[in-house]
């Protein structure tokens, strides 16, 4: 008999309530000093790509890995987690965008940088570097946060990687949402990856890893790529 296949969903609130993935939305450029490292300008709009929702793999989960002998490239995240229905266009207020964030947790958008170099001189899509089976990593998510005093960190084999404060974003959460609602729904169960420090290096299969909020939100969580 087959093996039954399982919708992608994610953990959330106190009882890690189950919840189905819509989309994956992801931000890139949005720290300037990330920009930098890479070469690349600052975005005067919001950069965004997507992941297929094929690409979760929750933290603690000891899931498929595509490329797997491959070298990625970690790039940790704060990822929120929309709870409700917001209708494209509806030019939301600041406030109501904010409040269909239902819960935050911490990500990573691994990435075959060689294989992105490549497809960008190319002046192709990046898709097949950044959305592959295990590509999206995501912890589980909490309830109680404050969007605009986030701090949280990545070390990798107990290696301090990567640093992040939301107040240092380009763009805030409440202009990445307006940008995206612009043209599209929110869907309950998007998740929305909000870019990604300076910082970023290499990471392989077995590597140990933890994500730790360090600030406006608790939780530590640690894994094995």
């Amino acid at each position: 008999m087959a093996a039954r296949v399982v919708a992608p969903s994610i953990g959330w609130g106190a009882r890690q309530t189950r919840t189905p993935v819509s989309n994956i939305w992801c931000v890139g450029r949005n720290y300037a000093k990330h920009a930098a490292e890479l070469g690349n300008a600052v975005p005067t709009s919001p950069v965004v790509f997507l992941k297929a929702t094929s690409s979760i793999r929750g933290v603690h989960d000891a899931g498929v890995l595509a490329h797997a002998g491959e070298e990625f490239h970690h790039e940790a995240e704060l990822v929120l987690l929309i709870g409700e229905h917001v209708p494209h266009g509806s030019a939301a207020a600041p406030e109501r965008l904010v409040a269909c964030v239902h819960g935050v947790g911490l990500g990573l958008d691994l990435t075959r940088r060689g294989v992105q170099a490549s497809l960008k001189e190319k002046g192709l899509p990046w898709l097949m570097a950044k959305s592959f089976s295990g590509a999206a990593v995501v912890s589980d998510f909490v309830s109680d946060f404050d969007l605009g005093a986030i701090e949280y960190s990545l070390s990798v084999n107990r290696e301090a990687r990567q640093y992040a404060r939301t107040s240092d974003m380009v763009f805030d959460v409440p202009a990445i949402l307006a940008h995206l609602n612009e043209s599209h729904d929110l869907l309950p169960g998007d998740l929305v990856f909000t870019g990604t420090p300076e910082g970023v290096g290499p990471m392989r299969a077995g590597d140990v890893f933890e994500l730790a909020f360090e600030r406006g939100a608790s939780g530590r969580f640690t894994g094995k790529l």
